[in-house]
């Protein structure tokens, strides 16, 4: 192996996925009514319960990998000759980042001998896990370390991610709403439209009425942005709507087919500023995509 990968829960990965591509992913925490947890195993993770005790008023709050957390997994990996590739949750959204790139200096100044590559990805969920992916491919093909993370850092403006929840309480609460102020809520069934901007902030483009005009204005959009569907993989993250994401998936099939659709339980971290009904899509556009 050229060099490892690293990811952190966020990516939204399945962990049977993760391991069969030898992707290392460092969890963040949630605390759960006083019950600290990390989702390691995304099989054993309860999504359904969850997101209807979060419904149910549980209180949660989450918590960022502390840099110690990022040397302690990442120091055997160097210490055994190999260089690493890590691809995080957005600075925009987390300090996660921020302790990724101070567990590299401390990491660097013990192994000046290897390299460590960081890319922000600007992203969450599939909007992260779709990069790791593609950074998988990279290194299968024979692309070295600094060739990868280039390549990647270019993509991530092409990620497009947009999204919407059934109330904005919890993005709001978590301060993770760019905009919130130009948002009038969501009475009289009105459902936002979020998307991730180009420095990986969260902000609402837009609203609907009713939950069946929200889907078909997602796939409307996809429709308008992507390009070479047929080439991607997709990805489509919910938050106890499986029936939803379902129908979302037969959208995208109807005008331009990805070569893959990936559906997944949102993961617990970034789902809690999603709650109960929150979905979301992830797909390439062109250069600009995140600006439209």
């Amino acid at each position: 192996m050229s060099f490892a990968i690293f990811t952190d829960s966020t990516a939204n990965l399945p962990s049977s996925q993760a391991a069969q591509c030898g992707v290392s992913v460092i969890p963040l925490s949630y605390t759960m009514d006083g019950v600290t947890r990390e989702c390691t195993d995304t099989a054993a993770f309860d999504a359904q319960s969850y997101y209807e005790a979060m419904k149910a008023g549980a209180q949660i709050t989450t918590s960022q990998i502390n840099p110690q957390k990022y040397i302690d997994r990442m120091e055997p990996v160097l210490k055994d000759g190999t260089d690493i590739l890590f691809l995080g949750i957005s600075a925009g959204i987390s300090g996660s980042f921020t302790s990724a790139q101070i567990a590299r200096e401390q990491l660097l100044e013990l192994y000046p001998e290897r390299s460590i590559e960081l890319v922000d990805t600007l992203g969450a969920s599939l909007g992260e896990g779709i990069h790791v992916l593609h950074a998988c491919r990279c290194r299968d093909e024979g692309m070295t370390l600094a060739q990868t993370a280039q390549l990647l850092l270019k993509e991530r403006q092409k990620m497009y991610q947009i999204f919407t929840v059934d109330d904005l309480m919890h993005l709001r609460k978590g301060g993770r709403l760019s905009n919130a102020s130009a948002i009038v809520g969501t009475l009289l069934n009105i459902k936002p439209l979020l998307k991730g901007n180009e420095i990986g902030k969260i902000v609402s483009f837009g609203k609907v009425r009713g939950r069946k005009a929200v889907l078909a204005e997602i796939a409307r959009r996809y429709d308008a942005l992507v390009v070479n569907a047929e080439e991607q993989i997709v990805g489509i993250s919910y938050c106890g709507c499986k029936a939803d994401a379902e129908q979302l998936a037969s959208y995208l099939k109807e005008n331009h087919p990805p070569k893959e659709i990936m559906l997944v339980e949102h993961e617990p971290v970034t789902g809690s500023y999603l709650g109960m009904g929150g979905l979301a899509l992830y797909f390439m556009g062109d250069e600009d995509v995140r600006l439209k």
